[in-house]
């Protein structure tokens, strides 16, 4: 029976093993003390890698993860054993680069703690459920951009696409009334 590919979790990491954003998706993990426990152990398995200049993949614990470093944040994607370990590398890539562009190329834990409220929206644009929506870099950084955007903000200090899309709002609210 096929099915549409799902991922069970996307976690970024600093360079010692701790949280900076994770989302799990799947029940293989019940409590906060699981959770954990798999970052804490997926970390040692990688950490020895070099993952720097591509992503790797690595079967832990009857999952598929994939996983690249950039600086000191440690990305990784997980999927089940049966999953397209080629889409689990898409789905990486995409938030890597989403990410890149959100922190203009400034991938670092102190950038990435400051912004996290775009990286957790990144994370939703990807990802809903398990299954995933999209994985090119630019459409994603640009659904987080716009929802970011301060729409109280005069409109000659935003970009035409910031006005059009404040607009858009200011009309559909006027519709609705």
């Amino acid at each position: 029976m096929e099915s549409c590919p799902s991922i069970k979790n996307i976690l970024l990491l600093d360079s010692e093993g701790k949280r900076v954003a994770v989302k799990y998706y799947s029940d293989d993990w019940p409590t906060n003390s699981a959770k954990e426990a798999f970052e804490k152990a997926v970390f040692i398995k990688t950490q020895k890698t070099n993952a720097r200049t591509e992503a790797e993949i690595a079967m832990f614990e009857n999952n598929i993860v994939v996983y690249k470093f950039v600086q000191d944040l440690h990305f990784f994607v997980t999927g089940g054993e049966d999953e397209n370990e080629l889409i689990l590398a898409s789905v990486l890539q995409g938030f890597f680069d989403a990410v890149g562009i959100l922190l203009r190329s400034n991938v670092e834990k102190k950038e990435a703690l400051e912004n996290l409220d775009l990286i957790l929206l990144c994370l939703d644009e990807i990802i809903d459920g398990g299954i995933i929506l999209e994985m090119d870099a630019n459409v994603i950084a640009g659904k987080v951009a716009s929802h970011s955007i301060d729409s109280g903000a005069p409109l000659s200090e935003q970009t035409i696409s910031q006005a059009l899309a404040t607009a858009r709002e200011h009309l559909a609210r006027s519709l609705l009334k």
